[in-house]
C-alpha cells in the first residue's frame, strides 16, 4: 500500500520513556542510525480487539537489533507491553499498526552498542475484512544473498530497493512484482511472502537467506499443516509461477491477499487462498488483548 503523507496518520509514540503524540523527531543528523542506517524494526496489526502473533514480531525485533551488533536496553516482555499500551490509546474499533524501532545513536560505520534506542509507534490505519487481491509480474531488482546485505534482519536499509521494485512495477500496471535472488529462483513479492498452487499443492519458495521468513507466512504454514493442506518449501522458478492454479501473498499488513493477475494471465481468488484467509480469522479472533 503506497501512503500520500503517512506522517498525517493519528499516532503515538514511546520514546525515552514517554508516550509523544503525533510524528515528533527522534534523532540528530549526526546520529549514527541517520548516517550509517543501523535501524531495524518490526510491524505487527491490531484490529477487532484482537494483536495476532504480537510475542513473534517483537521478538524478530530484538534478533534483528541483535544481528546488527545493537544492544537492546529493552527485554521481549517490555516490548510487548509498551506495544499493547500504544494500542491502547486508541479506541477498541480502530485498526492500528505496531511498529517498533531500534537504531544506534552513537558511532561512526561501526555501532556502539551502548547507544541503541528503542522506540515504538503505533499508528491508525484501517482494516479490511475482506481478502484483497493484487497483480503481479517479474521485476528486475532481486533480493540480495545473505552475503550482500543483512538479509537476517527486518533492516530499514533493505527497504530502498523494495520501494524501487514496486515504483517500477507501479509504471507498468503491477501492484506488487516478484522478486528473484541471485540464483535466479523466486524469492518473495516485494512486500510479502509468495505462496503458489498447483494440482492442490501448496509450494512457497524454500528459506535460503535471501528473504524473511515472515511471521504470518510460519503461521499460515501451521494453520495449513493442522488442515491436513501439503506445503512444500522448495526452488520455484517464475515460470512455474506463471502456470500456477493459484497465487497468494502473506504478509503482516493484509495478512493473506490473493492474486488477480500474473502479467496478462488473469486469476479468480482460489480455495486454497480462501482457506488460509479462513484459518488464519478463525485463529487470529482468539487472539485478544
Amino acid at each position: 500500500m503506497a501512503f500520500a503523507n503517512l506522517s498525517s496518520l493519528a499516532a503515538w509514540s514511546y520514546i525515552d520513556g514517554r508516550w509523544v503524540e503525533g510524528n515528533p523527531p527522534i534523532m540528530g543528523p549526526m546520529s549514527q542510525g541517520y548516517q550509517f542506517a543501523s535501524m531495524v524494526f518490526d510491524g505487527a496489526r491490531s484490529f477487532d480487539g484482537v494483536v495476532p502473533d504480537l510475542e513473534g514480531h517483537c521478538a524478530r525485533l530484538l534478533r534483528s537489533a541483535r544481528s546488527f551488533e545493537l544492544e537492546p536496553k529493552v527485554d521481549l516482555d517490555t516490548v510487548i507491553g509498551t506495544a499493547i499500551d500504544g494500542v491502547k490509546r486508541f479506541p477498541r474499533d480502530v485498526a492500528t499498526y505496531i511498529r517498533p524501532v531500534m537504531y544506534a545513536d552513537d558511532g561512526m560505520v561501526q555501532v556502539n552498542p551502548d547507544s541503541t534506542k528503542f522506540v515504538m509507534t503505533v499508528f491508525a490505519i484501517p482494516f479490511s475484512n475482506e481478502m484483497g487481491s493484487f497483480s503481479t509480474g517479474l521485476s528486475p531488482y532481486r533480493r540480495p544473498g545473505p552475503d550482500m546485505a543483512p538479509t537476517d534482519a527486518k533492516a530499514a536499509c533493505l527497504y530502498p530497493m523494495t520501494g524501487r521494485a514496486l515504483n517500477e512495477g507501479a509504471r507498468r500496471g503491477i501492484d506488487n512484482p516478484v522478486m528473484l535472488d541471485p540464483e535466479g529462483n523466486v524469492a518473495e513479492f516485494a512486500s510479502a511472502n509468495l505462496f503458489m498452487v498447483k494440482d492442490g499443492v501448496v509450494h512457497t519458495p524454500k528459506l535460503n537467506g535471501t528473504f524473511l521468513a515472515g511471521v504470518t507466512r510460519k503461521r499460515v504454514m501451521e494453520l495449513f499443516a493442522a488442515d491436513s493442506i501439503e506445503v512444500v518449501e522448495r526452488s520455484i522458478t517464475y515460470d512455474e509461477l506463471k502456470d500456477a492454479d493459484e497465487l497468494f501473498s502473506t504478509g503482516n499488513f493484509n495478512k493473506v491477499a490473493s492474486v488477480n493477475r500474473i502479467e496478462d494471465r488473469n486469476l479468480q481468488p482460489g480455495p486454497i487462498a480462501r482457506r488460509a484467509w479462513d484459518l488464519y480469522f478463525a485463529w487470529a479472533r482468539d487472539q485478544a488483548y
